[in-house]
């Protein structure tokens, strides 16, 4: 027997190696990387600083050479010709055309100063801390995320505001304290990115914003900026004529050729967009607005999306009168002194919110423990385990090793509700925070399929989930439950708790359940998962009227 349970927990091990990828970048799915990202910018600033002063010094001494010459030309070379006649005057005239000027000419005090920036930024880039091109890739998915989920306008995102229209006016459903503009170049790059996953919904709302942006500034570069007018231009033509409204393709492409008249493919293409409308003349009635595409692989994507829009909405008393709140013990003498508050939300699936279930500083104290080993977060495939697409964050596994803490919120789980939670009867602690529109769509905790390597543990499925709340957010982020057509928005420091299987080992699928994508904030959750087996007992005696 000792031996089984030594293999039981060896297996643990290894599938806590498995979900533990290796990968340290893609700072875009974790809030803390985008934030220890302001520190990296502070040293870029601090290397253009420096170039800066060196590039002020080389153009002083330019000017002053430019002073002393165009003094010499207005004082002494305009006035009486026996200036001319002056050795000393000669001699300084064919001594700086010879001489100085060349040294002025090919000074590499300029190349030298760039080369010093250069390599400062170099230096930075060598210790893995800049943003990737995926990370602004990811980045622009995520505000054109949150822009479907939430309904918003990207107007007024772009304006540094969260609005969606309501009867036909725009209204804000959060209201930031610091408001941030998008510049004509920040449009451009997002739209640039829809454009080459050829979702032209997107592109032609985002690169829209980009062109009016860049009329408005004249079209005038920055040479910050990796975009220009004509970029826009060029990219926003070609969306639209992907989408059906081929006049105004060639509206743009026109426009375009104002600015780039010998660009040859521009020119075929209006000849073909002309040719288009000749053929087939667009009807008066009909309709060019864009229609966002059906989804395939999300079926439940429109209740997904209202769920979040409501950012928390449960059941009230008075619609279910069987739902309560208390102050629970659950008959132990551990909690009978300090009862914790008790929010039952649904019967089915009977998920339980638990106020206050740990302390401002033992979350601290886990988030504290959880960063050094935050690794992208992944999804069960097949037999093994892969990033996605529709999970968006970073986690971290903690042992109660790791810290007292750990073992505490362990005995502090077990008091409330009668499982045993040491592995391998229960996973580690997931610890995880969310990035850039981070989010998790509707999935099932437990295992939906027998080659799952959660059953790698030997401990059978997942029958339950713990979900701690390690912050607030300030807006988004809600836990979803999609077929129960319900929201819990975060709550600092609460505990979500919910049966994940039926008493007859089936996963019910009323568990089903997304993290909404964190619209503003930095969403920390820990997750603690508890298996089948060494629950026999306590499952018969855990509370739940429904069971």
């Amino acid at each position: 027997m000792l031996y089984y349970f030594k293999s039981i927990y060896s297996a643990c091990v290894i599938i806590r190696v498995i979900l533990m990828p290796l990968s340290l970048g893609e700072m875009y799915t974790s809030l803390l990387n985008v934030k220890q990202a302001i520190n990296v910018e502070r040293q870029l600033i601090d290397h253009l600083e420096t170039y800066i002063e060196h590039e002020s010094e080389r153009l002083q001494d330019i000017k002053r050479f430019y002073a002393k010459v165009s003094d010499l030309h207005s004082e002494v070379y305009s006035g009486p010709s026996a200036a001319m006649a002056n050795p000393l005057v000669a001699f300084t005239l064919i001594k700086r055309l010879q001489s100085e000027w060349l040294n002025l000419i090919y000074s590499d005090e300029a190349q030298e100063n760039t080369q010093d920036f250069r390599s400062g930024y170099e230096e930075v880039e060598k210790e893995g801390s800049l943003p990737k091109l995926e990370d602004l890739q990811g980045a622009a998915k995520g505000l054109m995320r949150l822009q479907d989920v939430y309904a918003l306008q990207v107007g007024g995102l772009v304006r540094g505001h969260f609005q969606r229209i309501t009867d036909g006016n725009p209204i804000d459903i959060y209201s930031p304290t610091v408001s941030v503009p998008l510049s004509g170049d920040d449009c451009f790059l997002v739209g640039k990115v829809a454009y080459e996953l050829e979702d032209y919904y997107h592109s032609v709302q985002w690169l829209e914003e980009s062109v009016r942006l860049f009329r408005g500034a004249g079209g005038e570069w920055s040479p910050e900026n990796e975009g220009t007018l004509e970029d826009a231009l060029d990219h926003l033509a070609f969306s639209h004529f992907k989408t059906g409204n081929i006049s105004y393709a060639l509206s743009l492409s026109q426009e375009l050729l104002n600015h780039d008249p010998m660009n040859r493919r521009v020119l075929n293409n209006v000849q073909k967009y002309e040719r288009l409308l000749v053929d087939s003349p667009p009807l008066l009635s009909t309709d060019t607005g864009l229609k966002r595409p059906n989804t395939t692989y999300l079926r439940t994507r429109n209740t997904y999306e209202r769920l979040c829009r409501t950012q928390g909405t449960q059941p009230t008393h008075s619609e279910n009168p069987r739902l309560f709140c208390d102050y629970f013990n659950n008959d132990s003498p551990g909690l009978l002194l300090q009862p914790i508050r008790r929010e039952v939300l649904s019967l089915q699936p009977y998920v339980v919110l638990y106020h206050s279930f740990i302390t401002d500083s033992e979350a601290e104290s886990i988030r504290d423990l959880a960063q050094t080993g935050l690794r992208r977060s992944v999804v069960a495939s097949g037999e093994e385990q892969a990033t996605a697409e529709y999970r968006i964050s970073k986690s971290a596994w903690l042992k109660d090793t790791a810290h007292p803490i750990i073992g505490r919120l362990d005995q502090r789980i077990t008091l409330l509700t009668s499982l045993n939670v040491q592995p391998p009867y229960a996973e580690y602690l997931q610890v995880v925070n969310y990035g850039i529109g981070g989010h998790y769509e509707p999935h099932f905790d437990h295992a939906t399929s027998a080659s799952s390597p959660l059953f790698r543990l030997n401990t059978g499925n997942r029958v339950a989930t713990f979900m701690i709340y390690l912050s607030s957010v300030d807006a988004g982020g809600s836990t979803a439950f999609i077929h129960a057509n319900f929201s819990v928005p975060v709550l600092e420091n609460a505990a979500l708790f919910w049966w994940n299987l039926h008493r007859n080992g089936q996963g019910d699928g009323d568990t089903l359940h997304a993290g909404c994508p964190v619209l503003v904030g930095d969403k920390w959750v820990a997750n603690k998962w508890i298996h089948e087996y060494g629950q026999e007992f306590q499952r018969r005696c855990s509370p739940n009227p429904e069971e």
